[in-house]
């Protein structure tokens, strides 16, 4: 039986030829890598944060304060680190986040990612905010599974038809991201006064759709792509939504619905009672409120609220096949994996986001044997403590 963590021995069977990883396999080290071969303004995109960082801080500050208590002499002969998400199984508790603009770091974007993320059947979560169309991520992502995360359009026909256009191309589940009505207060990209959408970046999704171009009164070209820009800008998000609203996405997506930006007990309980399938806790990386809760922190009080209730997932700071012991011990089912396989991107395209996958998905297994976990289902809270 072929195991996740064959990476790690073709690795070092490689270095008998002296062929070493094209990439750090540790991949924090990934970040300043990418600092260094990416410009400015794309690399302060992708890595930057809300205010002071100070959300993104306390992210990784959370991770660190939980250790791992090892147990011995448990059979973890045989591994299994897959998990059965709304229905379906897929190999590994691990999806790839939803990241928008990907082709400031690399110019194939989102299409790299979601080759690399259907060859390692992991699912991947596709930005609203992509560089390329749902559609065309679709073909590029051919026989993967994929998810479509939506940024909730002021503009309810394009809400609509951007739901109806994912259905059709073969995303299974919806991510709705709550937390950016409105993009927070950035300085990396304020100080390089840089916002890609202006730059017709990251806007294929509206650019393409059929509701957007009938409100423009046409489809998009260069003799009214400032028109564009400026429609998108006005309808990004909106901040009148309320818990009311939920009905419309149930009238338009006939699949399992996830709200993304969970931090507080009592918001996981208003998504059950409201009907949603799941939620994701998630402070979006950091990149929205500064100052907020580690999103590591939110999650053992969210899961003992709705842990028996709905699907829990959790992204902000996951880096290491550990953190997603930890986020999975305290209640998780699987988690969003988001800067590293960017970074990946930057460094080498679709080769880097597979290494990305590989590292992470090999570390884990390694690890969880470690701890005396054969399956996820092993790791609980008890196998933590506070540092």
């Amino acid at each position: 039986m072929s195991s996740l963590a064959d990476f790690q021995n073709e690795i070092y069977l490689n270095g008998l030829g002296d062929v070493l990883p094209e990439l750090p396999t540790n991949l924090t080290a990934l970040e300043d890598l990418a600092r260094e071969r990416t410009s400015p303004q794309a690399f302060g995109y992708v890595f930057g944060s809300a205010g002071t960082e100070s959300t993104a801080r306390a992210n990784r500050e959370a991770f660190d304060r939980r250790r791992i208590i090892p147990r011995m002499l448990r059979d973890v002969a045989v591994r299994d680190l897959s998990v059965e998400l709304f229905g379906r199984t897929v190999p590994a508790p691990v999806l790839l986040g939803p990241i928008g603009v990907l082709t400031i770091v690399h110019p194939e974007g989102e299409l790299a990612v979601a080759r690399a993320a259907a060859a390692q059947g992991v699912p991947m979560v596709l930005s609203t905010a992509a560089s390329h169309s749902i559609e065309q991520v679709a073909e590029a992502n051919a026989g993967g599974h994929r998810w479509f995360q939506l940024y909730w359009s002021r503009d309810r026909e394009v809400t609509a038809s951007l739901l109806r256009r994912a259905d059709a191309a073969g995303y299974t589940t919806l991510v709705v991201t709550l937390d950016t009505h409105t993009l927070g207060w950035r300085p990396r990209d304020l100080d390089q006064a840089y916002l890609p959408f202006l730059r017709a970046v990251g806007v294929a999704n509206y650019f393409t759709d059929p509701a957007f171009q009938k409100a423009l009164g046409g489809p998009v070209d260069d003799a009214n792509r400032d028109a564009a820009i400026l429609q998108w800008a006005t309808n990004f998000g909106d901040a009148s939504l309320t818990w009311d609203d939920l009905g419309f996405l149930r009238e338009h997506w006939n699949g399992p619905i996830v709200l993304k930006g969970i931090q507080h007990p009592d918001d996981a309980r208003r998504a059950v009672d409201a009907g949603m399938d799941g939620v994701v806790v998630s402070n979006h990386g950091g990149r929205q409120v500064d100052g907020a809760i580690g999103s590591l922190d939110a999650l053992p009080a969210i899961a003992s609220a709705v842990g028996d209730r709905t699907t829990i997932l959790f992204d902000s700071g996951v880096r290491t096949g550990a953190d997603v012991i930890k986020a999975l011990a305290l209640g998780a089912q699987a988690v969003l994996l988001a800067r590293p396989y960017a970074y990946g991107l930057a460094l080498a395209g679709e080769a880097g986001v597979r290494h990305v996958i590989r590292c992470l998905l090999a570390e884990l297994e390694i690890a969880m044997a470690l701890a005396g976990g054969a399956r996820p289902s092993d790791l609980t809270p008890d196998l933590l403590t506070n540092a």
